[in-house]
């Protein structure tokens, strides 16, 4: 029988002693985020070193699938000639001023119907039918209405994110609880101060989680749509890239898109933390 049993049985009590976490909560959290950062490293650099073996191995072609390093390099090289930089730039300032516009707009909207029965009663049929329509497919409307140019590979990102953003922010005000509505009546809030003081700030960061959302859907939209309609832009790297068998530069176009991808949702995510001190994280992190 052991310690903590023989107490029990003697005293009728379990006796829980407090484990090294308990005890020293600040050293536990440091091995909690050493460890989680660890596999955070750890994961994609193993993945990388297979695909270097393999590759070196010729388990698989890499005429097909290049080695790292042989991405790598040519990425430097690209970079350091300049061949790079316009590509990359044309997509950011593309992704860039879509997502400004959609976010504003799918902000206001959703805001507007999650707070006012009436107008979400009046417009949410007419957005659910457009919402389900594949927003590539409006890439020739935008052309006929805009021409060749930037402009419809910046509505297509705007119209893209503003879906995203519009659901996300009103099911936040929606699912606002309501004793937050109740506390606000009795102080005796008007429809402004609810609005303020009550709804915007209970859903702000539910509201913000879709806007990071919407910045991965961004980057995947503006890639696609540079595939078809652009002759720059990361999109049109990979593709054209492709269609030469130059897949060594496909893989770089890939890379940019990804790390483009991961900067521009933490930049959100950043901004959400620095506007929603109060909320909790949204993403799993270790506790004591």
């Amino acid at each position: 029988m052991s310690a903590v049993e023989e107490r029990r049985a003697a005293t009728g009590r379990l006796v829980r002693r407090p484990g090294p976490a308990e005890s020293r909560p600040r050293a536990a959290h440091r091995r909690r985020r050493a460890l989680e950062l660890t596999l955070a490293v750890a994961v994609p650099v193993v993945l990388v070193l297979l695909w270097q073996l393999a590759a070196d191995r010729q388990w698989i072609d890499p005429r097909i699938y290049p080695a790292p390093s042989t991405i790598l390099a040519d990425g430097k090289e690209r970079a350091l000639d300049g061949e790079l930089w316009p590509d990359v730039r044309a997509t950011l300032q593309r992704v860039a001023a879509g997502y400004g516009i959609g976010t504003g707009a799918g902000f206001l909207l959703g805001l507007l119907m999650g707070a006012l029965p009436l107008v979400r009663a009046a417009l949410e049929p007419t957005m659910d039918a457009l919402y389900v329509v594949p927003k590539l497919a409006l890439l020739p409307v935008f052309l006929n209405m805009f021409g060749l140019g930037e402009g419809p590979q910046i509505a297509l990102v705007a119209v893209t994110v503003f879906f995203f953003v519009w659901i996300s922010t009103m099911a936040a005000v929606l699912a606002v609880p309501e004793g937050h509505r109740d506390a606000g009546r009795v102080f005796g809030a008007g429809p402004w101060q609810m609005f303020r003081h009550v709804l915007l700030p209970a859903s702000l960061p539910a509201m913000l989680v879709g806007a990071r959302i919407a910045a991965g859907v961004a980057v995947l939209v503006i890639v696609a749509s540079e595939s078809i309609a652009a002759s720059d832009g990361l999109g049109h790297l990979i593709f054209d890239s492709r269609a030469l068998f130059r897949n060594d530069v496909m893989f770089v176009g890939i890379v940019c898109v990804a790390v483009l991808g991961v900067v521009f949702s933490e930049l959100v995510r950043l901004a959400g933390r620095l506007l929603t001190p109060w909320a909790p994280r949204d993403r799993g992190r270790g506790r004591t």
